[in-house]
């Protein structure tokens, strides 16, 4: 006899089911992938001729419209419309080291600091004496909570020569000058990147450690001298049964599940060799004040296989209030015979990602480390330079969204507010984002805050965890638009 054949709520239950044990397939076409927008290179209309490297995001002048450094270049955003050459840097982080209202560069590839002088000149600064180094990226964090911004300095290595060089620690001396409080040269670091993801007012740095070492979760005393490694304690390390660590090159902060806290991906390259089933890139979800702040190791979460991923970045490209992931890869479309590409992947709620690439039109992106978002022409749609090319939303999607910028008040807290948190109410869920200063492998994304908002289009209510501790309350923020916030002040709005 016959059986009927399921129903289309019982077939919607058991592809919930499906989703929240980790087994549901991924998205194929437009309509499963839900995705609602199109990129396309914009590049060549804007006038840019952007190199295949890591890329900065950052206003440099102060004129509202982020900038792009890569490649070496100064890339200066004419209101959104084109791009002019207006000088050299070469692979940068970049923060106001000294208060004065003007964005520095780091270069982590020529350890050099550059002064901006605030007239589109930028001055070579000196640093402490330095050994030589293989350096993959950087990040500015305040981490001895002075109000001034430090830098930390990734160490990789010299394979042919089996060294392993040292990751450096620069306290800023007020803006004045930096000092090397420590260095250590056990791990094969690649990305840096920081969050204060309990929100104790001590930020954390999270090294992303290369040749299966395990990653490393750095945290300076209130001294700012003593540095201790979280990774076991805190469960971040990144690996898989067998193994001491992975091959990670970056790692990525974000807010996964909407519920307030930032939550961390760490991305692994992963052979297929006698060594066994290498980790592969996975997402520590941060448990919270409930949990003590221990990371729970949910696993890929929809990531797909591919061995040789590098760089990811977080962001929410569709503005439909999850973040989504862009991960790129080190092998290309026919690198050693096996075919890996970068992707970009849908947050589907649940913590699940699904697989949009080709629908959002960013398939065929060859070998790269260049991973990095920002919002050229502040309408509310982030950009994404990846590949050389700087991909722009064709087909808008039709959420609202909102843009904040955050500003220190110079004495304690730096003035590009790196470290502070802004935490916007949506009913029960609670949208977290970080500024931050280096993501990934020697990536930065805008400095300024993005949230997309879904069908929200009211105004809503929002709090700045500042990195000294203070926390600013507002109510009634306008969305659809770009918002300034000044710590202590007032805020206004620009679009």
């Amino acid at each position: 006899m016959g059986t009927n054949p399921p129903s289309v709520k019982s077939l919607t239950r058991i592809l919930v089911a499906l989703t929240l044990l980790g087994i549901a397939t991924r998205a194929t076409d437009a309509t499963q992938s839900g995705i609602g927008i199109v990129y396309k290179d914009g590049a060549r209309a804007l006038g840019l001729q952007l190199a295949n490297d890591q890329a900065c995001f950052v206003d440099i002048d102060n004129d509202h419209f982020t900038d792009i450094i890569c490649g070496g270049v100064i890339w200066h955003n004419e209101r959104g419309k084109k791009f002019t050459n207006i000088g050299s840097a070469s692979n940068v982080v970049a923060a106001d080291y000294d208060n004065d209202g003007n964005v520095d560069l780091f270069s982590w590839s020529q350890r050099k600091l550059m002064r901006n002088l605030g007239n589109g000149k930028f001055a070579e600064m000196p640093l402490p004496d330095l050994p030589a180094a293989v350096c993959r990226g950087a990040c500015w964090t305040d981490f001895n909570n002075d109000g001034f911004v430090d830098l930390v300095i990734g160490g990789y290595e010299d394979w042919d020569r089996g060294i392993t060089y040292p990751t450096f620690f620069l306290r800023n001396d007020a803006g004045k000058a930096f000092t090397k409080i420590v260095d250590v040269a056990t791990s094969r670091t690649r990305g840096v990147t920081a969050a204060d993801y309990d929100r104790d007012g001590n930020p954390d740095i999270y090294m992303s450690n290369y040749r299966l070492q395990a990653n490393n979760l750095y945290n300076i005393g209130k001294d700012g001298m003593s540095l201790r490694d979280l990774a076991m304690e805190r469960r971040a390390v990144a690996t898989s049964e067998g193994f001491d660590g992975g091959h990670s090159i970056g790692a990525a902060w974000g807010d996964i599940d909407n519920d307030g806290w930032l939550d961390l991906f760490a991305g692994n390259f992963a052979h297929v060799d006698s060594r066994g089933d290498q980790p592969k890139s996975r997402f520590l979800r941060n448990t919270g004040p409930s949990g003590k702040f221990v990371f729970d190791d949910i696993g890929t979460c929809g990531v797909f296989y591919q061995e040789s991923y590098a760089s990811p970045a977080l962001a929410d490209v569709d503005n439909d209030g999850r973040i989504d992931l862009f991960f790129t890869t080190v092998y290309g479309t026919a690198s050693f015979g096996r075919p890996n590409n970068p992707v970009l992947l849908r947050n589907s709620g649940a913590c699940w990602f699904n697989d949009v690439t080709a629908v959002a039109g960013v398939g065929g992106i060859d070998s790269t480390y260049q991973a990095a978002f920002g919002d050229i022409d502040n309408d509310g749609l982030l950009e994404l330079a990846s590949g050389g090319k700087l991909y722009r939303g064709t087909q808008p999607a039709k959420h609202h969204w909102l843009g904040v910028q955050l500003i220190g008040n110079g004495r304690t807290v730096n003035r590009s507010a790196i470290g502070a948190q802004v935490v916007v109410h949506i009913g029960r869920q609670k949208l977290v984002r970080q500024v931050e200063a280096g993501t990934g492998e020697g990536n930065q994304g805008d400095l300024r805050l993005h949230f997309g908002l879904g069908n929200v289009s009211e105004a809503v209510d929002a709090e700045v965890y500042w990195p000294d501790g203070t926390r600013q309350v507002l109510h009634h923020v306008q969305v659809d638009r770009m918002q300034v916030i000044t710590q202590g002040g007032g805020r206004t709005t620009y679009r």
